[in-house]
C-alpha cells in the first residue's frame, strides 16, 4: 500500500508540473522510480530497466491526453508528424531492446548525462535560431529514428530534442512544442513494447509486470498524473513560470548529479 502511495504522489506531481511547465514525462517519472523501486527491493539488474519501461508505458497514457490538448487549439503539425513517426517507430523499438544488453548502472550514467545536458538547456534558455527549411521525408525519418533511439534508452519522450530541431527548421514554437508532444506517443508506444518484450520471463522482476513495465506503478502515475495537470495548466498563468522553470532546472542537476553519483 505504501508504494501505491508513493506512485500516486509521483504522478501528482508529474502532472502539475507537465501542466505549468510544458516538462514531465522520464524527467521526473525515472529518478522517483528509481526510488520507489529501490525501497520495494527490485534487483540491481533490473532496477534502471523497469524504471525505463513502466516511464514510456505510463508516457503512452499522458501523451494522449496532451495530443488531444494540442489537436483541439490546431496546432499539431500532422505531415511533419506523419514524416518522423517511422523513423522514430524503428528508433524507439531497437532502443529499447538494446537496453537490456546494458547494465542497469551503465543505463543510469546515460540517463543522468541527459538530465545535466536538459537541465543546462533550460538554465541557460537554449534555443537554435530559425536558420533552415524542413528536410524532405527521408532526412526526418532518420533524425526520428535517432530520436527514438536515445528517448527509449532513457525513458522520455523525446520533446526536449524535437522542440529544438523543428524551431531551427523554422517552424513556429506553438506547433514545435504540439508536433514534439504527439511524436511523444510513437516514442512511447514502441519503446514500452521493447522493453515488455525485453524483459519478458525475467525472474527478478516485481509482482504485476509485463517484462519490464510495473503496471501498479504505470496506473498509479497516470491516474495521478491526468487529475492535476489541468490544475498545473491553470497555475501556469498566475506563477513566475521563468522562476519554476530555473528551480526545475536545478531539481534535474541534483537528480543527475545523484544518479551519476550511485
Amino acid at each position: 500500500m505504501s508504494e501505491l502511495i508513493l506512485y500516486i504522489l509521483l504522478g501528482c506531481g508529474t502532472g502539475m508540473l507537465a501542466g505549468m511547465l510544458g516538462v514531465g514525462g522520464g524527467q521526473i517519472i525515472v529518478p522517483g522510480l528509481i526510488y520507489v523501486f529501490y525501497r520495494q527491493g527490485v534487483s540491481n539488474d533490473a532496477l534502471m530497466h523497469v524504471a525505463i519501461g513502466t516511464s514510456l508505458a505510463a508516457i503512452v497514457f499522458t501523451s494522449l491526453s496532451a495530443i488531444y490538448a494540442h489537436h483541439r487549439r490546431g496546432a499539431v503539425l500532422w505531415k511533419v508528424f506523419a514524416r518522423f513517426t517511422p523513423g522514430i517507430l524503428v528508433g524507439a523499438l531497437a532502443g529499447a531492446l538494446c537496453a537490456d544488453y546494458l547494465r542497469s548502472r551503465e543505463l543510469m550514467i546515460l540517463f543522468g548525462t541527459v538530465l545535466i545536458v536538459l537541465a543546462l538547456q533550460m538554465l541557460f534558455e537554449f534555443s537554435p535560431k530559425p536558420s533552415r527549411q524542413l528536410p524532405g521525408g527521408g532526412a526526418l525519418a532518420a533524425t526520428g529514428a535517432g530520436v527514438g533511439y536515445l528517448s527509449a534508452l532513457v525513458g522520455i519522450g523525446g520533446g526536449s530534442m524535437i522542440v529544438p530541431f523543428l524551431v531551427w527548421c523554422n517552424r513556429p514554437l506553438p506547433g514545435a512544442v504540439a508536433t514534439a508532444a504527439a511524436c511523444g506517443l510513437p516514442v512511447a508506444l514502441a519503446g514500452a513494447l521493447g522493453f515488455a518484450v525485453a524483459g519478458w520471463g525475467n525472474a527478478g522482476l516485481p509482482a504485476w509486470s509485463s517484462g519490464y513495465i510495473h503496471w501498479p506503478a504505470c496506473l498509479g502515475i497516470v491516474a495521478a498524473s491526468m487529475l492535476t495537470a489541468p490544475l498545473g495548466a491553470r497555475l501556469a498563468h498566475s506563477l513566475p513560470t521563468r522562476t519554476l522553470k530555473r528551480l526545475f532546472a536545478v531539481f534535474l542537476m541534483v537528480a543527475g548529479a545523484r544518479i551519476l553519483a550511485g
